[in-house]
């Protein structure tokens, strides 16, 4: 069982990744919708049995809620560094994603100016023209790339589509470098398959992607909570750090949480 969210709007929370963040929640209370069913995702594997009677809150659902959370915080110890999107599975899945995050700029423009605003995406709608400039009207798009191969992305975070690394990495260039990257490296195994994104082939091949979208950030992570796929192994810091140089010499000083 996993770590699900039973509110629209949760915390504020002390993020390693994103200091005081104050999460938003557009899938269901305690339902997950993706479009990835990764292998380490604290939320729990995906219920397809439940999908068709889990209920998305409006736009007007989350702008009430919100609202009066940022109300609340402002002007206190907690008032947010970053309003989030992030909770019970994937945010850009949500119909009315796009206007959603126009109230989220309005409110945090009218209540804590000095936050930013954040998404955590494993990236599969970004071909969506309203999602796409949606994310490019907020300041911090933190996207998933969880290895250098198409097989081993596909181990690792399951997705319920054909998958097509290729145009995936097309589309992120066309972020122009403003994006983030954030890659959880582990190794293990999955119904029997040996996975690891850790090795030389797939550090190469990840480095390469990297050069090729430029992004301003990137974010190495390793597990730290509890996995639906019980058989996933943490990486060492030291191992991290090893890798972490590959991506300084692309000029870029990533960011080990580890």
């Amino acid at each position: 069982m996993g770590i699900l969210f039973n509110d629209l709007v949760f915390g504020p929370l002390k993020s390693r990744r994103l200091g005081i963040s104050l999460g938003v929640n557009l899938m269901p209370k305690a339902g997950k919708i993706c479009s990835f069913n990764c292998i380490y995702c604290e939320c729990g594997w995906n219920d397809t049995s439940k999908v068709d009677h889990l209920k998305l809150p409006s736009k007007e659902d989350i702008r009430t809620a919100l609202e009066n959370k940022l109300i609340e915080l402002k002007g206190t110890p907690i008032e947010p560094e970053s309003i989030t999107f992030s909770g019970n599975g994937e945010p850009t899945l949500h119909p009315q994603f796009a206007e959603i995050v126009d109230i989220v700029i309005q409110l945090r423009d009218k209540y804590c100016p000095k936050a930013v605003i954040s998404v955590l995406t494993n990236g599969t709608k970004i071909g969506d023209e309203k999602v796409f400039n949606a994310l490019n009207k907020i300041e911090n798009n933190i996207v998933k790339l969880d290895g250098g191969t198409k097989e081993c992305i596909e181990a690792i975070n399951l997705p319920n589509f054909k998958f097509d690394l290729e145009k995936y990495i097309s589309q992120l260039k066309s972020f122009n470098g403003d994006l983030t990257i954030q890659t959880l490296f582990l190794r293990g195994e999955h119904n029997g398959k040996t996975i690891d994104n850790t090795t030389e082939t797939e550090v190469r091949q990840w480095i390469e992607h990297l050069k090729a979208i430029r992004p301003k950030r990137v974010m190495m992570y390793v597990i730290e909570r509890a996995t639906p796929e019980e058989n996933l192994e943490k990486i060492s810091k030291a191992e991290m750090e090893t890798i972490a140089e590959k991506v300084k010499s692309l000029g870029i000083e990533p960011e080990i949480y580890a």
